[in-house]
């Protein structure tokens, strides 16, 4: 049976937000599912941002991420590496990763290319869900986590802006999504 991988990220920003070159990921959050929504596995961690290292304060309350988890966390390029290696036993089985948009894809390319790091996942095909979800329910535009989860009759679960909590979310989507 294949296994998805749907991944949400938590960036540096301020109100108004910042542009996706001024951004740095702070949080990683994944989870492995089966095609049915079901986890199987899932990874977090926090990520030391290098050129902004200090959260403003509607970061801060945006993500309920404080400074100390950031002041504490490891760099992009060695939880990366902490990824890659969780990652790697479920490969074979992987049909494609995805995520709520094209944020976090676009978000993991840029921060691969600023580390030089080099990522499976780029051997994967990724899937926007936030449209696909669009898409299957014939809306006029795509809409966010939380109101998909209401039109699909769920309720959010844990706490919003937390990445793997996101990831975890979105991940009940797969099934009303994915064609069987």
């Amino acid at each position: 049976m294949d296994i998805w991988l749907v991944i949400d990220l938590e960036a540096t920003t301020e109100e108004g937000g910042w542009p996706i070159k001024d951004m740095e990921i702070i949080e990683i959050g994944a989870s492995l599912v089966n095609e049915d929504g079901h986890e199987i596995d899932h990874f977090q961690r926090f990520v030391k941002p290098q050129r902004r290292p200090y959260l403003t304060s509607f970061c801060k309350g945006l993500t309920h991420i404080s400074q100390p988890d950031i002041d504490a966390a490891e760099s992009m390029s060695s939880v990366w590496m902490q990824f890659e290696h969780w990652l790697q036993p479920h490969r074979q089985r992987l049909a494609g990763w995805a995520s709520w948009g094209e944020y976090d894809r676009r978000q993991l390319e840029l921060e691969w290319q600023r580390h030089g790091l080099i990522s499976s996942l780029t051997m994967s095909s990724h899937t926007n869900l936030k449209q696909r979800f669009a898409e299957a329910r014939q809306l006029k535009r795509a809409v966010g986590l939380k109101t998909a989860l209401h039109l699909a009759g769920l309720r959010f679960q844990g706490q919003q802006h937390r990445a793997l909590e996101d990831a975890r979310n979105t991940a009940r989507l797969l099934p009303l999504i994915l064609p069987a």
